[in-house]
C-alpha cells in the first residue's frame, strides 16, 4: 500500500518546519529514504527531522558521506547514512548498514538506491527537487500501513507547507 502527498515549501523556514513535523511523527525502527540530486537539501532535511526527534542543538547535522554513518542521540537514537559512495547493496551488507536499519532507532538513508533489494518494505520515501531560491518540492511516498496514517496526520496539521496534490 502506498500513498503520496506533495508539498511545496517556499521557504527554508517552511522546510524547516516541515522536518520537525516529520521528527515528532517518527518512531523507534523508522527508516526515511531521502532521495533527490546533488544540492537538493537532503542533509538540511534530515536535520530539521533530528531536531524534531528532540536531538539537541548542539550536535550539528552534516553529510555522512565519508563516514557513512552518523549517529546523533534524541528520544530515539538518530542514524542518518549517506550511500552515494557504495556501489551497491553489497557494499551496503559489507559496510554493516543494514543493522541500523532495523535497529530501535530512526534512520534516514541520502542515496537510497545504492540500497537496492535491501530496502525496507515499510518506510517513507521523501524527494525532494529544488524549485527555484529556498523553494522545495517534496514528495512524501508512504510505504506501509503505519507511514499511511502518519501522512493523513501530517496533512491534518494545519501549520508548515501546504500539500499540493494527495495521492
Amino acid at each position: 500500500m502506498r500513498d503520496s502527498m506533495i508539498l511545496s515549501p517556499g521557504s527554508a523556514a517552511e522546510t524547516a518546519r516541515l522536518g520537525r513535523r516529520l521528527g515528532a511523527l517518527c518512531r523507534p525502527g523508522d527508516v526515511l529514504l531521502l532521495a533527490g540530486d546533488l544540492g537538493a537539501g537532503k542533509t538540511t532535511l534530515a536535520g530539521w527531522i533530528a531536531r524534531g526527534l528532540g536531538v539537541p542543538d548542539q550536535y550539528h547535522i552534516t553529510s555522512p558521506s565519508f563516514a557513512l554513518l552518523h549517529e546523533y542521540p534524541g528520544r530515539v537514537p538518530f542514524y542518518h547514512m549517506d550511500c552515494y559512495r557504495l556501489a551497491g547493496e553489497e557494499d551496503v551488507e559489507a559496510a554493516g548498514l543494514t543493522e541500523y536499519m532495523e535497529g530501535s532507532g530512526v534512520c534516514a538513508i541520502e542515496w537510497p538506491g545504492r540500497l537496492g533489494s535491501l530496502r525496507p518494505s515499510d518506510c517513507l520515501e521523501i524527494r525532494l527537487e529544488a524549485a527555484g531560491g529556498e523553494a522545495r518540492r517534496i514528495t512524501l511516498t508512504a510505504h506501509g500501513r503505519s507511514w499511511q496514517e502518519r501522512l493523513r496526520q501530517l496533512a491534518a496539521g494545519g501549520s508548515g507547507p501546504s500539500p499540493v496534490q494527495g495521492g
